[in-house]
């Protein structure tokens, strides 16, 4: 899906469904269930509705954090789309097609959260195929639709929502005041096949071959004759970048991979080796001096990461400007790094300054060319595996484009990097060697800036402590820690501490997201 401000012709997409988000938790979940019914859609904020939404086949409308009754609640002009589009209405979607169309919306007499049970379904219902009385639903409102528009009809309910489910006569418009995109609504994947496949009439296409079609294409049509230059990371989203760039256009690629002193144990070679494999032309830049220079004395954490991301540009812009000729900048920018940056009340609080989502300085002459935008992170893998990467490239864990300067807490020193290279090293091959990496989306290892007291043989040691962290997730949105065997544990904190001059405490990290994020900084 793409992000605002960022539509693409649907001339090439042969079905595709317009995602309306008024602000909802859930509403990367829906897009995410629609995908996996191998149809294209896009989520566009309910202030910014594409100019082309005729051309898609349905629109669903995302529940909110706002109450329909609330002064400055969303309120779009929908009303070229009420007959002429088929439309579903989630949550605040429904409460909002209601109340603008002439039925009423109240507070609800009682919390309507949780699970709840269709205690009616109209078994004529186009929407409602499949989905049987006594089925779980869920519901999270504070409001509920108490009268319908005239023309408008209930089709299901439960005990305690009468209007659980409707739609309007004549028309192909729908609406449900419960989620179907969370899995607690046990039948609610059949509810949005019923939607997505019989009334919106979309057959599943968009496969990770119709990607590469259709990306390859607009990519040799955005850039013909030109030259792009890419910064690769050794990352999953970047190496697949540019394999759609290499697809698309050759030897006109020039791939940069810059060290900043912050990356993995050894991984400065073995990323190098491996891109030469997969034929990439790609140029090793070895600054990690420069970085650690702008390093010296930065404690706090947005101000690495702004001496990280000036650094990296500065030693990015030299070398792309010795490239004769290029025009374009290709970059791995995914579809978690947009949402992260845009919200429907405007740019959201900053969570990652190091995401970069098509934004460059003023002297950096260079056109964004984004093939992965639209995707999220398993889509990515899924598009990768389709373009003939190896399942282990493809199941490398995300790492931080700050690398480890946002694991190292306090002060960033080669010998401080150094420590927590060596302990990462040990915590992810044991990983490897335990048969857990796979079972993982990301780990590593976090260096605090405290020291505690330990004994080691007869001696008394004042040293450092380091964190342990693993988490699964699907694409970073929120992620939960991993329940790793306690046998596990014991024995790479025993390791740990063997090996790692300097180290003689390690803990585990045990927090999900959210609250806590991913990575500690």
């Amino acid at each position: 899906m793409m992000p605002c401000g960022c539509e693409v012709s649907l001339s090439s997409m042969q079905d595709a469904i317009l995602i309306l988000d008024f602000g909802s938790q859930y509403t990367q979940l829906i897009a995410r269930r629609v995908r996996e019914l191998q149809v294209y859609c896009e989520i566009h904020p309910f202030h910014h509705i594409p100019e082309n939404w005729a051309d898609f086949n349905a629109v669903i409308l995302s529940g909110s954090p706002f109450s329909t009754l609330e002064e400055g609640a969303p309120n779009p002009d929908l009303s070229p789309m009420f007959g002429t589009i088929p439309l579903l209405g989630v949550c605040y979607g429904a409460q909002y097609l209601a109340k603008t169309r002439g039925g009423e919306v109240a507070r609800s007499t009682h919390r309507e959260y949780g699970r709840a049970n269709m205690a009616a379904v109209d078994g004529e219902s186009r929407l409602l195929q499949g989905v049987p009385v006594g089925s779980c639903v869920w519901m999270s409102h504070g409001d509920t639709i108490v009268a319908l528009p005239e023309n408008a009809m209930v089709e299901g309910s439960t005990a305690d929502v009468h209007v659980a489910a409707y739609r309007f006569q004549g028309e192909e418009t729908y609406a449900i005041q419960f989620h179907p995109e969370v899995h607690h609504s046990e039948h609610g994947v059949q509810l949005l096949k019923n939607f997505v496949y019989d009334i919106a009439g979309c057959s599943p296409s968009w496969t990770p071959d119709a990607f590469i079609e259709s990306t390859v294409e607009a990519l040799r049509a955005q850039i013909g004759d030109g030259k792009v230059v890419l910064g690769l990371s050794g990352g999953v989203d970047s190496t697949v970048a540019a394999m759609l760039l290499k697809e698309a256009i050759g030897d006109r690629l020039y791939c940069i991979f810059v060290n900043n002193g912050l990356l993995r144990k050894n991984e400065y070679d073995s990323v190098l080796t491996q891109y030469a494999g997969l034929g990439l032309n790609v140029k090793g830049v070895d600054a990690s001096a420069d970085f650690y220079a702008a390093l010296d004395n930065q404690e706090d954490p947005e101000a690495k990461r702004k001496a990280i991301g000036r650094v990296f540009i500065e030693v990015f812009d030299r070398e792309a400007m010795a490239i004769s000729g290029v025009e374009f900048l290709g970059q791995g920018t995914i579809y978690p790094d947009v949402i992260e940056s845009v919200s429907v009340n405007g740019p959201s609080v900053t969570i990652k300054s190091h995401h970069n989502v098509g934004g460059l300085p003023d002297f950096m002459k260079l056109s964004v060319v984004e093939p992965l935008r639209s995707l999220f992170k398993d889509e990515v893998r899924r598009v990768g595996k389709a373009l003939g990467l190896s399942a282990a490239l493809l199941g490398r864990h995300p790492f931080p484009g700050p690398g480890l300067a946002i694991r190292i807490l306090g002060a960033i020193t080669p010998e401080r990097v150094k420590i927590l290279q060596e302990v990462d090293h040990i915590f992810i091959q044991g990983l490897r060697d335990a048969g857990l990496y796979d079972e993982v989306w990301q780990a590593g290892a976090i260096l605090l800036p405290v020291k505690s007291v330990g004994v080691m043989g007869d001696e008394r040691t004042y040293e450092q402590v380091v964190a342990l962290r693993a988490v699964q997730s699907t694409d970073g949105m929120t992620a939960d820690w991993v329940h790793l065997p306690y046998e596990f544990l014991a024995r790479i904190s025993n390791s740990i501490i063997n090996n790692v001059r300097g180290v003689n405490r390690v803990v585990y990290d045990i927090s999900s997201k959210p609250p806590a994020t991913i990575e500690w900084e």
